[in-house]
């Protein structure tokens, strides 16, 4: 350990200083994956049963020029709602291609999902 893992930073002396300092530091990962994890179970808990509703091109049949995907149902949480949830918590079989409503899940955190609902709207055309 003296020759290879200490010089290269990859462990450090096992006295009482350098232990105090990792017994602090687990501590205060373990207060804050507890404080993330509070933060994501207010943040569902706020989330269950929203409307999202997002606007898009679409065909006389009401297919998509195009799909719907994670990235424009989170602009639309932030908009609509002012809710900040990064496009990877939100969970989606496939791309939405077509108009109406869909419900969705967001995996906010472990044990922290949050279901609502998307509506994807004609966008308005301007004559």
């Amino acid at each position: 350990a003296r020759n290879f893992l200490i010089p290269r930073k990859l462990a450090l002396p096992g006295d009482a200083s350098s232990i105090n300092a990792a017994n602090i530091k687990k501590q205060a990962d373990a207060h804050r994956l507890e404080m993330q994890r509070k933060r994501a179970k207010e943040l569902a808990a706020g989330m269950n049963g929203l409307n999202v509703k997002v606007y898009a091109k679409c065909g006389e049949n009401g297919r998509l020029f195009g799909s719907i995907g994670a990235a424009e149902i989170s602009a639309g949480l932030k908009e609509q709602h002012g809710l900040d949830v990064d496009k990877k918590k939100i969970r989606l079989d496939e791309p939405i291609k077509a108009l109406g409503k869909l419900n969705v899940t967001a995996h906010l955190y472990e044990n922290a999902d949050a279901k609502f609902e998307v509506e994807v709207l004609p966008l308005p055309q301007n004559n």
